[in-house]
């Protein structure tokens, strides 16, 4: 008798544990969607090809960020008792060639002349709903980092930033006046911006 309901508990284990693998295989109909930075700040509507072999319409709401999920009810694979299970949609977010999400940041490498950078001056910085002005204070050094309010990624508790970091660049190609210039500051007002390294 005791074998016997050995066997019956053993049984119905592997039957539980059936069952378990069902609806984890039903969780896990899945598939992956790229999408590029203008679509993840704006939302997006795209067509799908689960594994289950439907093809679906995913409505895709503004401010996902890579590997965030969506969750399509009753279009993943059936469990045990013949349920539909859900399909998961995780979202990729491709590389824009001037935006990287930061969560709901985006961040923009700006470059600025070195004379920007010296005197100062407003210069135009992309958006992702167009250009906008920024001042750029007097002695700037490059690696600083602008603040622009809302103009990142929208999310559940608001529309995220932009964060521009100054790099300021030298002019193309060789010229004697401006190397003359650098000599002739150099000689006569030198300065040491890696003292703090040492």
């Amino acid at each position: 008798m005791q074998i016997l309901a050995a066997a019956g508990r053993a049984e119905i284990l592997r039957l539980e544990l059936r069952a378990e693998a069902a609806r984890t295989a039903a969780r896990r109909a899945a598939e992956h969607v790229a999408q590029d930075v203008l679509e993840a700040a704006k939302g997006t509507k795209t067509r799908v090809h689960l594994p289950t072999g439907k093809d679906v319409e995913v409505k895709i709401p503004a401010g996902l960020t890579t590997g965030q999920s969506i969750r399509l009810k009753g279009q993943g694979w059936p469990s045990a008792n013949g349920e539909a299970g859900d399909a998961l949609i995780t979202v990729h977010v491709a590389p824009h060639p001037l935006f990287t999400p930061d969560g709901a940041d985006l961040r923009l490498d700006l470059p600025i002349t070195l004379y920007e950078a010296a005197l100062g001056g407003k210069v135009r910085v992309p958006t992702l709903d167009g250009a906008v002005e920024l001042a750029i204070p007097p002695g700037t050094n490059s690696g600083r980092t602008f603040r622009l309010k809302g103009k990142g990624l929208k999310s559940k508790s608001g529309a995220g930033d932009l964060l521009a970091t100054v790099r300021i660049m030298l002019p193309e190609g060789s010229d004697d006046e401006f190397e003359a210039l650098m000599r002739k500051w150099r000689e006569g007002k030198p300065y040491d911006p890696r003292k703090d390294l040492e």
